[in-house]
């Protein structure tokens, strides 16, 4: 007579909380300070950089790394396809905030690509996102050691796996350490600490844009459950700024 044995499951493992907003913002302050503490000397400032298109995310990036470093260099990607809003917007904070403001603009103007390219933002966006955003700020970041951005894994599946830091490489080898404080926060958190700091933020949200990006490329969001599904038509997820050189 066979013998039976009953297998008894193991019990499971506990599913550890999700971190609530005050401790992501915390969790985020925390990193931020010890990055910049790690940059010493008189010049050290020099060093440091947020980039900036002045949405909600951004904008939190900018709030808290100016707590310590309210002079900290902020490169606005001046593309000459923004929204109207866009420019107000950013007008009003640099003033409000008294940023120290870099609006970087491509080598050449929308008429002089239009003139000899066409329209590229209908016939080949990536090429224009490459001479209007690429190739500038990549050339900028040359002279840094140390990026804020405001991404987050949410926002797209091409940022799912994204890190709080990296070492970056741009195209010349340059290695330059790119800090995102906000990787793991939801829509939720970033709405939660504008609303806790008084921060007013971009009117076109108001409208139903989740993403915002050049006037030409953005549009409201084609899959409610896709915050980038209104950029570039849905043709792709990424303009090329936060893709490494290989």
């Amino acid at each position: 007579m066979s013998e039976t044995h009953i297998i008894t499951p193991a019990p499971e493992a506990p599913v550890a909380p999700l971190a609530s907003t005050d401790e992501k913002i915390r969790a985020a302050e925390t990193l931020i300070a010890e990055e910049l503490a790690a940059f010493t000397g008189p010049d050290a400032a020099q060093d440091i950089v947020v980039t900036s298109s002045f949405q909600a995310e951004d904008i939190i990036v900018l709030h808290i790394v100016r707590k310590t470093l309210p002079n900290v260099p902020v490169v606005f990607l001046d593309t000459g396809y923004h929204f109207a809003e866009v420019y107000d917007y950013r007008d009003r904070i640099a003033h409000d905030w008294s940023l120290n403001l870099i609006n970087l603009l491509p080598e050449i103007t929308v008429a002089e690509q239009e003139s000899q390219f066409g329209i590229l933002n209908q016939t080949e966006p990536s090429r224009c996102c490459g001479i209007r955003k690429v190739k500038p700020l990549f050339s900028a970041l040359e002279g840094y050691k140390l990026w804020f951005t405001g991404m987050r894994r949410e926002q797209a599946k091409s940022r799912a796996t994204m890190q709080l830091t990296e070492s970056f490489a741009l195209p010349t080898g340059t290695k330059i350490r790119k800090i995102s404080p906000l990787a793991d926060w939801t829509a939720k958190d970033v709405w939660a600490y504008a609303k806790q700091h008084n921060i007013p933020l971009l009117s076109l949200y108001d409208k139903g844009y989740s993403s915002i990006g050049c006037e030409p490329c953005t549009s409201l969001p084609l899959d409610p459950n896709d915050p980038r599904s209104g950029r570039w038509g849905g043709q792709k997820q990424e303009c090329g700024i936060h893709i490494q050189a290989t």
